[in-house]
């Protein structure tokens, strides 16, 4: 896709790759390159697979590419792996930022001993969360068997639904029965073959919901994240939130009176911000991150660049010290409605870990 970006002026210390805005006639290819690719089926990649199952009501999706995490760390786990060994992956791949988007690592022993599929078989997972509830969405290899899976739980004692697609029926006496390290968000489940796909839920109502986002008989979560999506197609793991959320648990909002007062003065300084409309920060392969901020027009987000990279240069309130203790700011463009920052961390810092939880100045609101 041709990108549209602004040069920036200094800020401060570092190295910065900067790249020349276009003319109006770029602006314009660049309208339809991103008309185009929505009309022709939006976004590419696993972590936008996983914001279409994901209920439109969430607010909230955190993604692990299992697949490419255990590419990067040299894994080699099948379901016949110990719980033992899935452990000692995970433990490794924590020390490369690759786990904390995760909702199975606590229970990933108990997974793979108990379902046969854990971190260490899976092809990638989701976890969304509404005020409605939560669901982990797990996509298995092609060569999975469903019904080998269907055949396990209810050996497990999980109660067999009336039609394939329907709730298993778990719940958390259960799980605690079978291990206590189970969490309860896997007490029902829902194989559905044709997706290749298995969904868990600590609510039996709510993952009925889900399933319709997953087959495609509801629409989900991508339509509002896709703009902050698009620019991640290869992310290893990703915490990505809609606007709403982003504004209210993930800004400045989250600050005491005394951040929150500084924080308004940096936003001032560097020339205002307008609202995000979604939000996403991801760690990708070789160990950069990328963070994307969604706004409401093209125009916003070419105004937005400058400021936000300055706010991403200097001072943390709410987190302490300053950004450039964090990372390095490699590069800031604006991308459709997008603005789009690759960084660079520091030796020992755990940037998504750190900071996809607010409150995170440059991503004021």
């Amino acid at each position: 896709m041709t990108r549209v970006a602004e040069r920036f002026g200094p800020l401060g210390p570092g190295p910065r790759r900067v790249v020349l805005a276009l003319g109006l006639a770029v602006v314009l290819v660049v309208g339809v390159a991103l008309w185009a690719v929505r009309a022709l089926g939006g976004p590419e990649g696993d972590l936008a697979r996983a914001a279409e199952v994901s209920p439109a009501a969430s607010q909230r999706l955190s993604f692990t590419d299992w697949a490419g995490v255990r590419a990067e760390r040299g894994a080699d786990l099948d379901a016949d792996s110990s719980g033992a060994a899935v452990r000692r992956f995970l433990d490794e791949a924590y020390r490369s930022d690759l786990v904390s988007t995760s909702a199975t690592v606590a229970s990933a022993e108990a997974l793979q001993e108990q379902f046969g599929l854990s971190p260490g078989t899976v092809e990638w997972e989701g976890f969304s969360q509404s005020t409605d509830g939560a669901v982990v969405s797990l996509q298995l290899p092609e060569d999975a068997d469903l019904d080998a899976l269907g055949e396990r739980l209810a050996g497990l004692g999980f109660a067999r639904p009336d039609e394939a697609d329907g709730v298993w029926q778990g719940g958390a006496d259960l799980l605690a029965r079978l291990d206590p390290a189970f969490s309860p968000v896997f007490g029902y489940v829902v194989l559905l073959a044709d997706e290749g796909l298995v969904l868990t839920s600590d609510s039996a109502a709510y993952l009925r919901t889900a399933r319709a986002s997953a087959t495609g008989e509801a629409s989900g979560m991508l339509d509002e994240v896709a703009d902050v999506v698009g620019p991640l197609p290869d992310a290893l793991s990703a915490a990505v939130y809609t606007g709403t959320y982003a504004c209210g648990e993930l800004a400045m909002t989250t600050a005491d009176e005394v951040d929150q007062a500084s924080g308004d003065r940096l936003v001032d300084e560097a020339g205002g911000v307008h609202p995000l409309t979604s939000f996403a920060m991801a760690r990708v392969p070789g160990g950069d991150v990328r963070t994307v901020l969604g706004l409401e027009t093209a125009d916003a987000a070419r105004e937005d660049a400058d400021p936000r990279a300055r706010l991403a240069s200097g001072e943390a309130p709410g987190q302490g010290g300053s950004f450039r203790d964090r990372f390095r700011l490699e590069e800031v463009v604006a991308d459709g409605r997008a603005v789009v920052m690759d960084m660079s961390p520091r030796r020992g810092q755990l940037v998504v870990s750190d900071l996809s939880t607010g409150p995170l100045l440059f991503a004021a609101c």
